[in-house]
């Protein structure tokens, strides 16, 4: 009997977005944390959360126009865990590296030399309309939509 070949489906890239309610009256961490989940980087009832953790202390940083080395943002998450009597689950270095690269990946961060911040010290709302809306959504709203034609030409 011959070898069947499997093919996986790898995507070229993956958007998740999600609705939750207007964010009134939300403490700060809790606010990124619905940022987090609304954007996909947080899986709802997920207890890893560290990557909010991450993105709270780059937003606090850029207060100051400062970037974070990698080990910077981990003592800065851990302080932060401790304030909150948090578990200081995934707080490992590679872990922490790991949350940035998934930060940078949607643009949210940029590193420049060897810190991290949020990109160009910029506002999140506008690196949502430049980068995410307009760049990255788009893209894959297009590709979707190469697809939706695809079908229509081939089951016509």
């Amino acid at each position: 009997m011959p070898k069947l070949k499997v093919s996986r489906d790898t995507p070229l890239q993956e958007v998740t977005l999600r609705r939750y309610e207007k964010p009134y009256e939300l403490e700060k961490r809790e606010l990124v944390r619905k940022l987090c989940l609304s954007s996909g980087l947080l899986q709802p009832g997920d207890s890893r959360d560290i990557v909010v953790d991450v993105l709270y202390v780059l937003l606090n940083a850029k207060k100051t126009g400062r970037g974070l080395s990698s080990d910077d943002i981990r003592e800065a998450v851990i302080m932060m865990r401790n304030d909150y009597k948090l578990s200081l689950t995934g707080i490992a270095s590679s872990n922490i590296r790991r949350q940035i690269k998934r930060l940078r990946d949607v643009f949210l961060v940029e590193k420049v030399r060897n810190s991290y911040r949020i990109t160009e010290f910029e506002k999140v709302s506008t690196i949502f309309d430049e980068k995410i809306r307009q760049y990255l959504l788009q893209s894959v709203l297009d590709r979707v939509q190469d697809y939706y034609q695809k079908i229509d030409e081939e089951f016509s």
